[in-house]
């Protein structure tokens, strides 16, 4: 790269740090890439920290010792988590959304980057302390919201299939109890797409009574692997029995009329859990 003003360095420094999210990276490497001064790179870090944290883009960690360096941390700010609740319970509440059962029309939200990309930067924000090693999700419609928030998170996503692909290699299937109809259903994921003793995240679009993620559940425990965490675009409420007892919820269902055409939306959990979370760094 070519010797840049101080201006470029701050621009292209920035962009590097937020594509690289969740990764030490060294000042020698800064130092390197734009033939300047430690001292100077320094200085040009501690102008971005007071930016990120100021317009709630996130952080950056100094990392002492001879393998250290900053790290970028992505996080929303709560005040701005809030107007995308908002936001997002008004697109929710829509009446056109109905469909015939009483289902709700949710894929040009699941198939909007921008969209998306919020919802993943929220839970990631809960869980930026937090150690993960893979974002766990089962085809189809959560594979864009477990992309979002791997991004943020800078680890791989492994999905889970209800059939064998024979491009995906040797499998590892279990049966499931489907919360809503009682079926047993198989559920599989290949046995290369998750490492043993992993730190795992479970993230899918809607939960009713959380049989598919009880299911993702078991087979966690097939690869030996640890459950960190479970976050739910939109959780139903008012189910008899729930299959699975702590999760993150964005928001949750109260109501669908199809007579009236109306739906009852409220804020999730995730708006306590990111408080918390914002109150814990602050000490």
């Amino acid at each position: 790269m070519k010797k840049l003003k101080r201006s470029g360095r701050l621009v292209d420094m920035t962009y590097y740090l937020l594509q690289h999210p969740h990764e030490v990276i060294s000042l020698t490497h800064f130092s390197e890439r734009y033939q300047s001064a430690k001292s100077s790179i320094s200085e040009d870090l501690v102008i971005i920290k007071e930016i990120f944290e100021d317009e709630g883009y996130g952080t950056l960690l100094t990392i002492s010792g001879a393998s250290g360096g900053v790290k970028f941390i992505p996080r929303i700010d709560y005040a701005q988590a809030q107007v995308f609740m908002r936001e997002l319970i008004d697109q929710l509440a829509v009446p056109e959304r109905i469909l015939p059962g009483g289902y709700l029309y949710m894929m040009d939200l699941l198939g909007s980057p921008r969209f998306i990309q919020r919802v993943g930067q929220v839970f990631a924000s809960v869980l930026a302390n937090k150690h993960i090693d893979a974002v766990m999700t089962v085809a189809t419609k959560g594979i864009p919201l477990a992309y979002a928030v791997a991004q943020y998170l800078d680890v791989p996503v492994s999905i889970v299939r209800r059939d064998h692909l024979v491009t995906e290699g040797s499998m590892v299937s279990i049966n499931y109890v489907s919360g809503s109809s009682k079926r047993i259903q198989t559920m599989t994921l290949a046995r290369r797409s998750l490492a043993p003793n992993s730190r795992v995240f479970i993230v899918d679009d809607f939960m009713k009574a959380g049989g598919t993620i009880r299911g993702m559940m078991d087979l966690l425990d097939e690869f030996q692997a640890e459950l960190v965490g479970i976050g739910v675009l939109v959780e139903s409420v008012g189910v008899e029995e729930r299959l699975v007892d702590e999760y993150m919820s964005i928001t949750r269902l109260s109501e669908v009329n199809v007579k009236d055409r109306t739906i009852t939306v409220e804020p999730g959990n995730v708006l306590d859990l990111l408080k918390t979370v914002t109150l814990e760094d602050e000490k």
